[in-house]
């Protein structure tokens, strides 16, 4: 590990310089360029694991984005801003000297092989997916139960947090905490909408009123779980068919020479009514 921190505008000697770093396949000059930023440039010299962290999400769902639009060349390259940030995130490590790059890879090659006992080892290989889900879990069960760490405590607090309840209502249903079919979820749906509804009945303050959202976003979340639904993208999903419908009322309007913010509330929902009539 490196001794300490970088002085400005200094490298260790114990790394070769690049004068000119050409583009490479080779893991290690990203980790050189990486030393050269943090060693001779301000802006990453300056950032922290804190200042980094909402660039490391950003990124994933940049991945994500470039999947979707099945923009290979594209996810290349977001694929390479990703790697970056974990190599980013293992230098500032390195020079705290809590751990490396190297540690880190050993990391998650030895949690792949200690996980895969079917490929590296000599379990039995799982019959289907499904089997080797349930291994899986009962893999990391294993490893929770030897930190004595709840059964919560791995579900990552950073995650958006749609899919963090959808991540905490599946964990707690591999125990059996959990409702017993998707209409139960259904109800419970409709009685956490009605609480909104008498919350804002009763004079209920922000912070009640957002509570009783939460839980039924919440309810959402578990029921999209129950139908198999992958909440995060069904929303994003909505999220694109609001956008191009709204495009359809804008570009509708435009065609008559107004925009919406002179528009009628009627105007713009006929326009949404074609929109949507036109997608079927």
């Amino acid at each position: 590990m490196a001794p300490g921190p970088l002085v400005a505008g200094a490298l260790p000697a114990l790394y070769p310089v690049m004068e000119n770093p050409n583009p490479s396949g080779d893991i290690e000059a990203l980790l050189e360029i990486m030393r050269r930023l943090r060693a001779g440039c301000p802006w990453d010299r300056e950032q922290t694991f804190e200042t980094i962290a909402p660039y490391t999400i950003e990124e994933a769902y940049e991945v994500a984005g470039a999947i979707e639009d099945g923009d290979w060349t594209h996810l290349k390259d977001e694929l390479g801003d990703l790697l970056f940030q974990v190599v980013f995130h293992a230098r500032m490590a390195e020079e705290r000297e809590l751990f490396d790059f190297g540690d880190v890879v050993a990391a998650v090659t030895g949690k792949m092989t200690r996980r895969h006992p079917h490929v590296f080892g000599d379990k039995i290989t799982p019959e289907s997916a499904t089997a080797q889900t349930m291994a899986w879990e009962e893999t990391k069960r294993a490893e929770r139960a030897a930190k004595h760490a709840s059964l919560l405590d791995d579900v990552p607090r950073a995650l958006p947090a749609l899919l963090r309840a959808e991540k905490l209502q599946k964990r707690a249903g591999s125990v059996g905490f959990d409702w017993e079919s998707a209409p139960k979820v259904v109800e419970k749906i409709a009685e956490e909408a009605a609480e909104i509804v008498e919350a804002q009945a009763e004079g209920a303050g922000p912070a009640k009123i957002e509570e009783e959202v939460g839980d039924l976003l919440f309810a959402v979340a578990n029921l999209a779980r129950h139908l198999k639904v992958d909440p995060e993208k069904a929303l994003r999903t909505a999220n694109a068919k609001f956008v191009r419908r709204f495009r359809a009322i804008e570009a509708g309007l435009a065609a008559r020479g107004r925009t919406p913010a002179h528009a009628t509330l009627e105007e713009m929902e006929a326009l949404w009514v074609e929109a949507k009539k036109a997608e079927k």
